[in-house]
Parts: C-alpha cells; structure tokens; sequence
C-alpha cells in the first residue's frame, strides 16, 4: 500500500458483469481530494458505486488502509466510508433531522436508538453544512439544493475516514457551491478525511483537488496533481473540444474567435483589455490586439479570442519588429480602441500606436487619461 490510504487494484467496473472500464488505478492518501472529471456517460458515477459496493465489481478490489472492501460487510463499510449519490431517496414522512440522524446507525444497537452524544452529533453536523433551519423540515418538501446539504450532513454525522460523493454541486447557487467545497476542504486538511467525487464544473476541480482522474472510454486516459492535468491539450481531448478552448490560466472555456479578416485593433494591458475582447467576441467582430506582453494578464484572453496576437516578450522593450507588425495592422483596421495601457520605459511605444491611430482617425480612445509610471 505505501502510504496511501485508499487505492484500487486492477479494478474494472460495469454493469450485469460486462466491464465497461478497465484497469482503474486510484491512489489517494489521507486528507486528499480526489476529483473525477469528464463528459456525460464517461462512467464517473460507475466508478464511485463500485468503488462503494453500490454495484459489484467486475474484477480487481478497492482497499482502506490496505483492507478490502470486498471482504467488508456493509456495516462495516459504513463505518468507514460515507456516500452521497446522485440518486434521490425516499423521505416521504421524514424530516430533514430524520434524514441526517440515518448516519449515525451503523454505531447503534439492533433498535437503531440514539443516544445523546448521536443527537449532538446530528445537530453538529447539520451546523457544519448550514442547514440548521430545516431540521424540521419535510425532507420531502424540499429544494434539490438544501437536499444536497442535508445529505452531507448525513454523510459528516456518520464520521468516515472516506466520503465519496457523486456530482455533489448539482442543483447548488455559486454560494452554496463554493460553501460546500470549502466545508470538504476543510474537513479533509483538518481532519483527515479522504474526499473522492465527481464534479461537472472543471474549474473548481482544478481550485479544489489534490489528484485528478480523467474518465473517458474504456480506460482512465490521466490520473495525476492538477498541474499535470490542466493542460490544454488534456483537457481539449478529454471533452472533445474542437471549438472554443479551455483557458489555463483562468481555469474557465472560451468560445471561438469570431471568424473572417478583422478591421479592428485593440491596444491593451494589464487587464484593460478583457471586457473588450470579450464584448468584441459577443458581437462576432474579428479583431487583432497588441502589442502585449506574453506575461499580461490580457494575452490570456486575447490569444483564444483574437485572430492574431502581436507580441513581446516579458521585461523586454518593444522591438522594431513587434511595433512594426502592429503598425501595419492598425493602418489596415477601419477601427483601433484604445482600452489605457500604464506606460513606462519597456513600453512607451504604445503611446506612438496610439498617436498613429488618432492622425488616422480610427481611435476610440476608452482609456480617459493615459497613466504613467
């Protein structure tokens, strides 16, 4: 085992004992957050019920601390590891705290009575997610948003050393989103709990996620830290991105340049940028950008959105042939905004650009004054 905590051994999961992936390698020590990533029917639900004893395996074994699973009684699998899936279940006639309080039987005896320190435990618990209020609550009654909560708080009060949870920010606002990931980030690096689950929203896997598993097709195409995987050639052929792209820097998807021969010039910077770039692409107007350092905040955008980037390299002075490609596109554009660049020694060639721009009466300065530094 090493140390890892929980890993799988040559498992392949399925359904009706056909092995729809193969050779799932998991890996994950204590206190790491593991993510599934992928396209709709990639198999990412498959994975997390086999690896829960929700469907049998078709081959190979998942362990706890080097125990199998397989070998586990459900009971005991409880104990150690808690489950919250897509699935809706039946709370007709249950209060929320009725659900919630459903964690804490595997620890109680053959009457499923709880004592005080599980009703503590229960209302601890329904704290930790903010969902104190529905306590009395008809489980039955309410939002998919507040039934997400309610389940964590069942899968907190049964106090695993795993929780696997299956698209758990489905149904859930920004607020709630980022409430919940905070609340298993901060029981995985406070308490140790190993966290496995599945998110459609990539962006915060990539915030969010010490190891990341890449499901698509019969295999796992990439398992590894997400600087390995947030690539974006990984990421491009994991969903299939043909238009459009998915920005690293940013961990978001841009849609595709607009298309045909620009009359536009944007001049930019530190920022200044974006907005444009973006309002640019909304109305489907090619355009060109320049002259930007390749480590601004504005090249990330303006590569994926423009039809051509003039660049310069970072804490260099513009160069002859970077200001002279720019010229040449700004006195072909009918229009050149100018968003306000902070001007300094490395750069003050923009202000030519700019002076050129408005002796063609093509400027649409949106800078206000020009600051320099």
């Amino acid at each position: 085992m090493g140390d890892y905590y929980f890993r799988t051994s040559d498992l392949s999961v399925g359904y009706n004992g056909k092995a729809l992936i193969h050779d799932i390698e998991i890996n994950v020590r204590a206190g790491e957050i593991l993510t599934l990533i992928g396209p709709n029917g990639s198999g990412k639900s498959t994975i997390l019920k086999s690896i829960t004893k929700h469907l049998a395996v078709i081959k190979g074994d998942s362990f706890i601390a080097d125990a199998s699973v397989n070998a586990m009684t459900y009971k005991e699998l409880s104990r150690r590891l808690a489950v919250v899936l897509t699935e809706r279940i039946k709370g007709e006639l249950l209060t929320c705290w009725d659900v919630v309080a459903t964690g804490r039987y595997p620890y109680t005896n053959t009457l499923g009575l709880l004592g005080p320190e599980d009703k503590e435990k229960v209302r601890a618990a329904m704290e930790r997610v903010h969902a104190a209020e529905l306590a009395e609550r008809d489980f039955s009654a309410i939002s998919d948003g507040q039934r997400q909560r309610v389940l964590l708080a069942r899968a907190i009060c049964q106090e695993p050393e795993i929780i696997v949870l299956d698209e758990p920010t489905s149904f859930l606002d920004i607020r709630h989103k980022l409430q919940l990931l905070s609340i298993l980030r901060s029981m995985a690096k406070e308490k140790g709990i190993t966290v496995i689950m599945s998110l459609h929203e990539i962006d915060l896997a990539q915030k969010i996620s010490d190891k990341i598993m890449c499901v698509s097709g019969e295999t796992i195409s990439n398992f590894g830290t997400p600087e390995e995987i947030f690539r974006e050639e990984i990421i491009n052929e994991l969903y299939g991105i043909s238009e459009g792209s998915f920005n690293i820097a940013f961990g978001s998807v841009e849609l595709p340049p607009p298309a045909g021969e620009p009359n536009t010039f944007v001049i930019s910077g530190c920022g200044s940028g974006i907005s444009v770039f973006r309002r640019l692409q909304k109305e489907d107007t090619p355009f060109y950008a320049g002259i930007i350092f390749e480590n601004d905040v504005d090249y990330q955008v303006a590569k994926a959105l423009a039809a051509e980037v003039v660049t310069e390299k970072p804490f260099e002075r513009i160069s002859d042939a970077a200001f002279g490609r720019a010229l040449e596109l700004i006195k072909k554009c009918r229009r050149v905004i100018y968003a306000g660049v902070p001007l300094g020694t490395g750069n003050r060639r923009i202000a030519d650009l700019v002076e050129t721009a408005h002796e063609l009466g093509t400027l649409e300065d949106l800078s206000g004054e020009t600051e320099t530094v």
